[in-house]
């Protein structure tokens, strides 16, 4: 699927003047949210419809994309030793930048300590809270590297539809994508119907992103109406160190690598910010799937790296998630009066490599992980769970934008490291801060 292709697969990418843009309407649904759970949290704490509703839409066409998307890939590629190539290069750089991930936020957490100083008596917190949580944390408790991988295969393909669980299903995509390319002249009648089915998909999802304003205005108007800014008050310092820690990986981890790729960040994040906007209000990235791909492939990046680059690093390059996973291990044990040795520190990262896989799609997923990540070191009590229960909402906004925007700069990486990145257009639209092959008629 071209540019050219997608041009009117969505509707986020169309401007019909300052008030018709997207970002505009994003940002007044913003303000206005923030001012109704301000004024009436009780009424605001009822607009939560609207976000869950937007959520479900969202949910509800996200893994058939990534299906069609990944298989279209693969078979139009035409030689799968370049796709097994882009593949390997994207898992190389999604490892080392998950591990560079990782050691920044364990860093960080050992320099500021934003757990010392609460002594925390864990014999007076609440484990109820964490038991909605525990019919999940099986999937990532025990079993090790053997464990991981028997659930990243699903039991039938239409399971892992069912369940919507991204990771398998793009694990059945990839199967599917290659045997379709292996079968070759015969398989071009499915291969034209799954790219037929992707731009109807494609469209859904710009209808469905066009009450992205809607969502954003449920979501922002609960969370202030219902936690109000003093919720913060007690973990204040996680969750400012964390959005430090996350800005920092940023300008400088990703910053560098797209200073490699000769492009600038900072126009690069100009280009996206409407789809930044709408995952910062609704803390999901999943809403700006079909967008974020059209943007990418009008800066000149080749198709194919697009399609395989951006769906698999939606469960392995979760580079803010990370950041969380470390700090928030590090926090608990501060906070618990826990001491940490090196080899427990470094047996935290080292898990965490795993169990960072996947995330994406797993109910609660950030305390579902941390549970995992602490079982590996039974020293940190893993009730210390409760104490990040309150925040995780606010922690969730700048995990979401900077997993997205880490799989953004990773696809340009890629691309740029396979050579199909056109440089010189990438340039021209940078500069521009948008791309004349997206736009839609008024």
């Amino acid at each position: 699927m071209t540019a050219t292709d997608v041009r009117s697969a969505g509707a986020a990418g169309g401007k019909t003047g300052f008030m018709g843009s997207l970002f505009t309407q994003v940002l007044i649904a913003l303000l206005l949210g923030i001012a109704i759970g301000f004024f009436a949290p009780d009424a605001a704490q009822g607009l939560k419809f609207f976000s869950d509703a937007f959520l479900k839409l969202i949910s509800m066409v996200v893994a058939p994309i990534v299906f069609c998307v990944v298989v279209h890939g693969i078979a139009s590629a035409g030689d799968l030793r370049k796709v097994g190539r882009v593949g390997v290069k994207a898992l190389v750089y999604f490892e080392g930048m998950t591990t560079v991930a990782l050691a920044f936020g364990l860093l960080l957490a050992m320099i500021f300590g934003p757990g010392h100083g609460m002594n925390i008596d864990v014999s007076k917190l609440d484990p109820k809270q964490l038991a909605s949580f525990a019919d999940n944390a099986h999937k990532l408790q025990g079993g090790g590297l053997g464990g991981f991988i028997l659930n990243i295969i699903p039991s039938t393909a239409f399971d892992a539809f069912a369940r919507n669980d991204v990771l398998q299903v793009l694990f059945f995509a990839i199967i599917f994508g290659i045997s379709l390319a292996l079968v070759g002249a015969p398989a071009k009648p499915v291969v034209d119907f799954v790219d037929a089915t992707a731009k109807v998909l494609f469209r859904a999802m710009g209808l469905i992103v066009r009450t992205a304003p809607l969502g954003v205005l449920g979501a922002v108007g609960f969370t202030v109406g219902k936690y109000g800014i003093g919720s913060l008050q007690q973990l204040v310092s996680l969750v400012l160190l964390f959005y430090v820690s996350v800005a920092l990986f940023v300008v400088i981890a990703l910053g560098l690598v797209m200073r490699l790729a000769g492009l600038s960040l900072f126009k690069f994040l100009r280009y996206l910010r409407e789809e930044l906007m709408i995952v910062l209000a609704t803390a999901s990235s999943d809403a700006v799937l079909p967008q974020i791909m059209r943007k990418l492939e009008a800066m000149g990046v080749k198709e194919e790296v697009v399609g395989l680059v951006i769906p698999t690093g939606y469960s392995f390059n979760l580079d803010a998630f990370s950041i969380y996973l470390t700090l928030a291990v590090v926090f608990i044990a501060q906070a618990t009066n826990t001491p940490l040795s090196m080899s427990e520190l470094l047996l935290v990262l080292g898990v965490s490599l795993i169990t960072s896989k996947g995330a994406h799609g797993v109910p609660g997923s950030a305390i579902v992980i941390l549970a995992a990540t602490l079982s590996a070191v039974p020293a940190i009590p893993a009730i210390g769970l409760v104490l990040v229960l309150s925040v995780d909402w606010f922690v969730g906004i700048a995990r979401a934008v900077g997993n997205l925007t880490g799989n953004c700069v990773a696809t340009v990486v890629v691309a740029a490291w396979e050579n199909d990145l056109d440089l010189a257009k990438a340039r021209k639209v940078l500069d521009a801060g948008e791309a004349e092959e997206i736009e839609l008629p008024a």
